[in-house]
């Protein structure tokens, strides 16, 4: 399971951006929908890597990010579910991925203690 190095990369991520002392309430996550990653296991690992860290106890938000792409015959920009997906308009394949494959911290809440 990837996600536990995720998590842990993510709880490193935050840590770096905080003064030593301050408590992280909040961290805001994007996760594409082309991706690979599992927002439902992020969740889960994402508590157990916070403990004993700034992190601990923090509420985790994850915006989930539709994958969109572009054509390039038809210049018609549309979403996709899968990195496969061919244009809807006009069948062809390979399309260009527009959105949907990222993951990021977004923003971080902290609550300087």
């Amino acid at each position: 399971m990837h996600e536990v190095a995720l998590a842990q990369e993510i709880v490193e991520i935050c840590q770096a951006h905080v003064e030593s002392g301050s408590k992280i309430e909040t961290v805001k996550l994007e996760i594409g929908a082309l991706s690979g990653v599992v927002a439902e296991a992020i969740e889960f690992c994402f508590e157990a890597c916070a403990k004993g860290t700034a992190l601990e106890g923090a509420t985790l938000l994850i915006d989930k990010i539709k994958g969109t792409a572009k054509c390039p015959i038809c210049a018609q920009t549309f979403e996709v579910a899968a990195v496969f997906d061919p244009c809807p308009h006009c069948q062809t394949y390979p399309v260009e991925i527009l959105s949907g494959r990222q993951m990021r911290v977004s923003e971080i809440e902290v609550n300087d203690v």
